[in-house]
């Protein structure tokens, strides 16, 4: 990461031209973020988590063991309160910048974590949407390399970009591994 500017999520930094918002197709070595369906989507898995236990637990408290018990079903509406802006943050830090012969994944509130795939190392680039992902027009790019531990994937791309990505990462992998 360049030190003295925040990288903002959307592509570019604040700091320079073609920042956020300003980059409509992406751009070899701009920072990356995620399309804004990603955060509905995990949103509304928390509110369709959070409800229904509030409303299981509540009711039948409220029933048998009386009001006062009934309040314990506050908890989970507590935890979608908290969640939801945590879920934004979470969002807003993952990003991914294609660089000459990397691809730098970022991403973590608390703790930041960055990973690094060379572009000769990789192996396979699999996309991905299950049902809930296609519903919402989304795609997971899982990179696979010799590594075991490697834990490179961008989830929630749009399909368009996550093939587009597909496809500039295996052409650059080839390229790169044909020297080998």
């Amino acid at each position: 990461m360049e030190t003295g500017t925040r990288d903002e999520p959307g592509g570019g930094t604040r700091d320079e031209p073609g920042g956020a918002g300003h980059a409509a197709t992406p751009v070899a070595g701009d920072w990356h973020g995620l399309p804004r369906q990603l955060l509905g989507l995990r949103r509304l898995l928390l509110a369709l988590a959070a409800v229904p236990v509030a409303v299981l637990l509540g009711v039948p408290l409220g029933v048998f063991a009386g009001p006062a018990w009934a309040l314990l079903a506050l908890v989970p509406l507590l935890v979608l309160a908290w969640g939801w802006p945590v879920l934004g943050r979470n969002w807003r830090s993952w990003r991914y910048r294609e660089r000459a012969d990397d691809l730098l994944i970022s991403r973590g509130v608390l703790w930041r974590r960055q990973t690094i795939v060379p572009y000769g190392r990789m192996q396979l680039v699999e996309v991905t949407s299950g049902p809930v992902e296609r519903r919402f027009g989304l795609a997971t790019v899982q990179l696979h390399t010799a590594a075991a531990a490697t834990d490179a994937r961008i989830p929630g791309l749009l399909p368009v970009e996550a093939e587009r990505l597909r496809d500039r990462l295996t052409e650059l992998g080839q390229a790169r591994s044909a020297g080998l």
